[in-house]
């Protein structure tokens, strides 16, 4: 399991094995970019009574739209990779 290489201050989070607490303010990288949106950055995570996330809203850098997605898909790594890249 790779570590991402990110600036300090940034969070450090494995693609696979990751808390939600250390979503927020984290990048993604989509494998497949569709309508050249590619780097997206997650900046909204919203949690219920018992700390599981009910919300998590990424939105693209190139264009700001943002999109509301299952956090856990951010796992899959066909689909995702840490960081910008």
């Amino acid at each position: 399991m790779a570590i991402a290489n990110v600036p300090i201050g940034m969070n450090t989070i494995s693609s696979k094995n990751f808390s939600p607490k250390k979503l927020l303010q984290s990048k993604w990288s989509k494998v497949i970019p569709i309508n050249k949106e590619k780097h997206f950055t997650v900046v909204e995570v919203e949690f219920d009574e018992q700390n599981n996330v009910v919300l998590c809203i990424i939105e693209a850098v190139i264009n700001r739209n943002q999109y509301s997605i299952d956090w856990r898909s951010l796992r899959d790594s066909n689909i995702w990779r840490i960081g910008w890249r």
